[in-house]
């Protein structure tokens, strides 16, 4: 290699060097933009009354309590709520994705019998929607108001979700399902052997998507659930935070305003404490995540 070719790639690789230290700058910035509200977040929950009013903004507060979150969990309600929204997941989440990819492997084979209409069935009602009446009256004549199953049923399938993981289906070789058919395995055999092993990047996302709609699904709780002691989380949450918030609005001083607690602190610690399971759960996901959402929201 001649001497002029080594200046010059020693110049693009210096180049490219400057170039990744001024992404890596901007990419900086914008992660601290999405950072400080969050610790913002945890500052305000550990902070007192008196500090918060004194500085809002606060990145992290100068005398930490953890007088909210003791708040929040000597309701035993809290720990009624997580207990609730586990079994719902626990339920929901094999059902949801066992609905779902069921039906995707089936609208996404060509040779099932009325695969169009099914299709357009199912996307019909991602656009015209029945509403709460219809579907209250359907969980009252099926018995299932007043029940988790109520719950764990409404939410376990999604249209969407459904074409995403048949758009992935449909990118798979055909010629996989056709050597399996050869061999002598059936359509079960061939979904549960062949299909799933290879779809564990659209399977992720799913997972991902239902479990996060499980964990912070509340409307379809407060309508199909009258029982304090069936609550979900989020429901549970929204009861302490109502009434906290009822309390300080009653209060007539500044000692009372202490005694029935820190109505911001006792909201953020209760933000804090909802989504720290589930932002553990998601790094688990993440690598699969991208290649999910991109191969099965386009159809090869």
């Amino acid at each position: 290699m001649s001497t002029h070719a080594v200046k010059r790639t020693k110049y693009r690789i210096g180049k490219m060097s400057l170039l990744d230290y001024i992404i890596l700058a901007i990419l900086t910035i914008l992660a601290l933009a999405i950072l400080i509200p969050f610790l913002n977040v945890i500052a305000i929950s550990l902070a007192s009354q008196k500090e918060y009013a004194e500085n809002p903004m606060m990145l992290w507060p100068k005398q930490p309590t953890l007088d909210a979150y003791r708040a929040l969990f000597e309701d035993g309600r809290i720990l009624v709520g997580f207990g609730n929204t586990l079994k719902i997941m626990a339920v929901g989440l094999p059902l949801s994705l066992f609905l779902t990819s069921t039906m995707a492997y089936g609208l996404s084979r060509n040779a099932f019998p009325g695969k169009k209409g099914i299709f357009f069935l199912v996307l019909f009602t991602m656009i015209f929607n029945g509403g709460i009446v219809p579907l209250y009256l359907v969980m009252k004549s099926l018995h299932l108001t007043g029940s988790l199953w109520s719950v764990i049923l409404v939410g376990s399938f999604s249209a969407f979700n459904m074409i995403l993981m048949m758009n992935y289906f449909q990118s798979l070789p055909e010629s996989l399902m056709e050597s399996a058919r050869l061999d002598g395995a059936g359509e079960w055999r061939i979904l549960f052997s062949i299909i799933l092993p290879l779809a564990a990047p659209i399977m992720a996302t799913i997972t991902l998507f239902y479990g996060v709609a499980f964990w912070n699904g509340w409307y379809d709780a407060m309508i199909f659930l009258r029982k304090a002691e069936m609550l979900p989380l989020q429901n549970v949450l929204r009861t302490i935070i109502v009434e906290s918030t009822t309390n300080v609005s009653n209060a007539a001083s500044v000692d009372a305003l202490n005694k029935s607690g820190f109505s911001t602190g006792m909201k953020m610690a209760s933000v804090f404490v909802s989504m720290v399971p589930i932002m553990c759960f998601f790094p688990m996901l993440q690598k699969h995540f991208a290649k999910g959402v991109l191969t099965g929201a386009i159809k090869t």
